[in-house]
């Protein structure tokens, strides 16, 4: 009897991300990838705290205080104290900020038309949905991800 296999979602979907990352390039996008990531989640998550973003994106705390330390450079986000709590750090995008990423999400349509080109709107829009509850869901808090934004992108450039 032939056992028939099936690529996995993980692997499929590993894939995918690295054709992304690969198109993604900074001289595209007008910022790395990474940044485009955080600025998104600093756009959606007003008022976020740097302990938010790290777990967004299962970063330690090193890379995201480098991360933060280039928006910021680039006057793209701020950090303020909290007043109710001075040892947090609230997070906010700038309006250099938002024109950046508003540039960028404008330039990786391009290379979502061209990656996702098999799909019909439809569908885009019912994968974009499923992604979204995916990193909703228990595992997305997991604090055993050693993966950090943008590190398989530099990974697969230096290939």
């Amino acid at each position: 009897m032939e056992t028939t296999h099936t690529t996995g979602s993980i692997v499929l979907l590993t894939r995918l991300a690295r054709l992304v990352y690969r198109r993604s390039t900074e001289e595209l996008l007008g910022i790395r990838l990474k940044e485009l990531a955080a600025l998104a989640y600093l756009r959606d998550h007003e008022a976020a705290t740097q302990q938010a973003l790290m777990q967004a994106f299962c970063l330690d705390a090193n890379s995201c205080v480098l991360l933060l330390n280039e928006l910021e450079a680039a006057g793209y986000a701020e950090r303020r104290r909290d007043a109710t709590d001075r040892r947090r750090h609230l997070l906010a995008i700038t309006p250099l900020g938002r024109q950046a990423l508003e540039r960028a999400e404008h330039a990786q349509e391009s290379i979502e038309d061209d990656v996702l080109a098999a799909l019909g709107a439809d569908e885009r829009r019912a994968l974009r949905d499923l992604l979204r509850r995916a990193l909703e869901g228990p595992s997305a808090d997991d604090e055993h991800v050693a993966v950090r934004v943008g590190d398989d992108a530099e990974r697969s450039r230096a290939q």
